[in-house]
């Protein structure tokens, strides 16, 4: 039967205060002037719903917690929820039925989810997609419980221009999902097989494409065809084969089978190297020790040239008399020198020269000097005759490598080619074969993607027959329910009397009013009350069709702002919609709810149904002092 759905309390946690609402009646009315806040309480319950809401400066900046004691359905929750930035995300609830404190809730798609809660309190998944038709590739967005409510509350910004968001077309999909899904025209297997049929549509198309520039690809390359891949890959392969049993053959051919002569020609050709070798060595380190020589007499005539140098020296100096002293440049005649002293220093005169010692020195330099130029010429000579050494086994490896190539070049050097020759064959057909089998691959990517894009077409029929038998089986139903709102809707606009409308019906796919032929958006300008009237008279008609069926998930709640704001003065008009809401309560008991912010009730109801009044000394958030009707800020002026 249609959901049961009812807000039983509101609880406004405030800065200065907690301030209640309990909604016992089937039609209460929030009755008050412009800017008491009448707008701001039906946002606040659309905020304690988890929705997004058009929230008031005042209420932002003095409400702490918007509470909602509501039964859906079978349940009864306690949904409270801060205005805090760092805490709105966070719902607390509470099962009334249980008495019972639940974990926390989120806002959004995290586990718990408060959209979840409320979905399946509806008898809903919270898995349901809104897939568009046509050529459309994605799954749809998600069915949240914010869709569901935008067929409950008609707000007052919306109420004089556009039904459930009709004119946002990136919204359609959902907007009629959310119909359907109500009124029992779908199903969440519809819905997923609608989905699942436009995520198959998308891999075809990508596999079609990749499959597309694959074959580009392969064209502009130049690459061969499949078959003719296939045949040079297995002619490749041949000449690797025929290619290995060549080269089996002449390393058995090869094997060094030689005869005596060759074999002692081989051994005299290593020994003549091996001596060549040692014998270089050998000058190598007679061209060190030359070298060392070299160094160390070159020290040695240096050493013997200082001490000529300064045997001269001293020779030359032993003859000056110093009349002046060389540092202050005084006169040394009138000095007193001692005798045997030196008149300079004043130590005494050395007796003996020390030209003995010098000699004595050069004698010994001198020595090793002539020592040296004997070791020098001694390795000169072995140098000498090691290098006629070097030139003549040289001359001797050259002799014996030319005869053993002599003796074997006949022998072996053709099968040397022939190997050579068949080795590049090996390596020619490999790398034949390696660049065939890219190929290949890349025609197996090919036909992979031609398997895949006709298995995923295979699927999307099957998936698509079965979505259309689905959607069959349901016609009779959809047909049956839009024709009962259309005649409703038709009943209600010639009840009510809506100006300047001849015909009213309900269009058969969109679900929206049809009015004189044309669709509401196209034959009614926003601005006047024929909007609000016509809004009216279509969500009434579909609650009446819902209430009758007993067997839908349309919940039987409507919160409406505002009807009168753009009626003005058309009473006749005002009284015919108060008067259609009514009798649809009366005729409903306990199984419907209507809160409307308005100004007042029409007088011949107020004693039958709720009436709350809000002026500007008792705003609808009592705690906080109203600033008065000059200061008021409304929630479209703030947010512009």
């Amino acid at each position: 039967m249609t959901i049961r759905f009812r807000l039983d309390a509101l609880a406004l946690g405030t800065t200065e205060g907690e301030v209640d609402y309990r909604f016992t009646s089937d039609l209460t009315v929030l009755a008050g002037p412009t800017g008491v806040g009448k707008t701001t309480l039906l946002e606040l319950i659309k905020y304690g719903f988890g929705g997004d809401a058009r929230i008031a400066p005042a209420a932002k900046d003095h409400v702490n917690t918007v509470t909602l004691d509501v039964t859906i359905g079978e349940e009864r929750w306690r949904l409270t929820r801060s205005l805090d930035h760092h805490k709105r995300k966070t719902v607390r609830v509470t099962d009334l039925r249980l008495q019972e404190r639940l974990p926390d809730h989120r806002v959004g798609t995290e586990q718990p989810s408060l959209n979840t809660l409320l979905l399946n309190s509806l008898g809903l998944p919270d898995d349901m997609r809104a897939a568009a038709g046509g050529s459309s590739t994605r799954e749809g967005n998600r069915i949240t419980f914010a869709d569901i409510f935008t067929y409950l509350y008609i707000p007052q910004y919306e109420i004089n221009s556009d039904i459930a968001h009709s004119q946002d077309g990136y919204r359609e999909p959902k907007r009629r999902a959310v119909f359907e899904i109500l009124f029992g025209l779908t199903d969440s297997e519809i819905l997923k097989m609608r989905s699942r049929i436009n995520r198959l549509k998308g891999e075809i198309e990508d596999a079609v494409k990749q499959h597309r520039t694959v074959l580009e690809f392969l064209q502009a390359s130049g690459t061969t065809g499949r078959e003719a891949a296939a045949r040079a890959r297995a002619a490749a392969e041949q000449s690797q084969r025929e290619a290995e049993r060549e080269l089996h053959y002449l390393r058995q051919v090869i094997d060094p089978v030689t005869d005596r002569e060759t074999q002692v020609l081989r051994d005299l050709l290593t020994e003549a190297e091996r001596t060549l070798a040692d014998t270089r060595a050998a000058d190598a380190e007679l061209a060190r020790r030359q070298s060392e020589y070299t160094t160390e007499r070159r020290r040695v005539q240096d050493d013997l040239d200082r001490l000529g140098r300064v045997h001269d020296a001293g020779e030359r100096l032993a003859d000056i008399e110093f009349t002046v002293c060389p540092r202050c440049m005084q006169s040394l005649e009138r000095a007193h020198t001692p005798a045997d002293s030196c008149r300079l220093c004043l130590q005494p005169d050395p007796v003996a020269s020390s030209a003995e010692f010098n000699q004595y020195e050069a004698r010994q330099l001198a020595s090793q000097l002539t020592e040296m130029d004997d070791q020098l010429e001694v390795l000169e000579t072995q140098k000498h005759t090691l290098a006629r050494a070097i030139a003549d086994r040289e001359e001797l490896v050259r002799r014996l490598t030319d005869s053993l190539d002599e003796r074997t070049r006949e022998r072996i050097t053709p099968r040397l080619q022939a190997f050579s020759d068949a080795a590049q064959r090996l390596a020619a057909s490999k790398t034949q074969q390696e660049h065939l089998e890219a190929t290949l691959r890349q025609w197996d990517r090919v036909t992979d993607l031609e398997n895949v894009a006709d298995a995923l077409s295979g699927d999307r029929e099957q998936l698509l027959a079965r979505w259309k038998r689905a959607k069959e089986e349901l016609q009779e139903r959809g047909d049956t329910i839009i024709d009962d709102i259309s005649e409703e809707f038709k009943n209600t606009i010639e009840a009510i009397r809506v100006p300047g409308i001849q015909s009213a019906s309900i269009h058969r796919e969109n679900y929206l009013p049809v009015l004189n032929g044309n669709i509401f958006h196209h034959e009614v300008q926003p601005g006047g009350g024929t909007a609000t009237a016509v809004q009216v008279a279509y969500w009434s008609s579909v609650l009446a069709v819902a209430l009758r069926q007993r067997d839908t998930h349309y919940p039987a709640f409507l919160l409406l702002d505002s009807p009168r704001l753009a009626l003005n003065t058309a009473e006749d008009l005002t009284a015919a919609l108060y008067r259609r809401l009514v009798t649809q309560a009366d005729a409903n008991p306990g199984r419907v709810q209507f809160i409307i912010a308005d100004n007042e009730l029409p007088a011949g109801y107020r004693g039958d149904y709720a009436q709350i009044e809000f002026d500007y000394g008792r705003p609808t958030i009592a705690t906080i002092d109203h600033p008065g009707p000059a200061s008021v800020v409304t929630i479209g002026a703030a947010e512009d």
